[in-house]
């Protein structure tokens, strides 16, 4: 897919180029990035280079993720990153995302959030979105559940962060949570069915 860029009120989602590679690497040097997420740690400026200039171009390209930068409209800083990666079940995608420190508290993710899920339902033919986080993460819980993730229980062993398996919240959105139609028709347990 060619990379495009989408935007909200107040803040542009663009895929990274190697012009983030210094953002990024400064962003992921906080503990709590490391902790959180699967970045390496420590986290090198190699790192960032292959994020930014290898791995997200090749995502975009071969259609299995989708990363952007999100960076505010009023200053151009560097606000978070977010990724929409495509899983093996058809139609199913998973987000994940960190928020620059300095720019937590302000809804920032949960804003880049409700966009890219718009975006993968109605561009992507995405009908499941899903949203994972080591329990303990409660900030990252918070976003997905402001964005109107429904928590469908833990998952045990399935995070492995640096070589360590950890047990996982996870939780999903549906085009119908949006107000938008689906792919295919979906039948909830005891439901009616929601047509496309």
């Amino acid at each position: 897919m060619e990379p495009i860029t989408l935007t909200t009120d107040r803040l542009l989602l663009r895929p990274f180029t190697p012009d983030d590679t210094d953002a990024v690497y400064e962003e992921c040097q906080d503990p709590e990035i490391r902790r959180w997420t699967v970045v390496p740690s420590p986290y090198g400026r190699s790192d960032a280079e292959f994020f930014t200039q290898r791995m997200c171009p090749e995502g975009w390209r071969d259609g299995s993720m989708y990363n952007f930068a999100v960076r505010t409209r009023e200053d151009g800083a560097l606000a978070g990153a977010l990724g929409v990666n495509r899983r093996a079940l058809s139609g199913t995608y998973e987000i994940g995302f960190w928020t620059a420190k300095e720019r937590r508290g302000r809804g920032y993710t949960t804003e880049a959030v409700l966009c890219a899920a718009r975006w993968a339902f109605t561009s992507l033919g995405c009908d499941r979105l899903e949203w994972r986080a080591e329990i303990g993460n409660v900030p990252s819980r918070a976003v997905a559940l402001r964005a109107g993730f429904r928590m469908e229980g833990e998952q045990r062993s399935a995070l492995l962060n640096k070589g360590v398996r950890r047990d996982t919240w996870v939780g999903a959105l549906i085009p119908a949570d949006l107000g938008l139609p689906g792919t295919v028709a979906y039948v909830p347990a005891g439901g009616v069915s929601a047509a496309p």
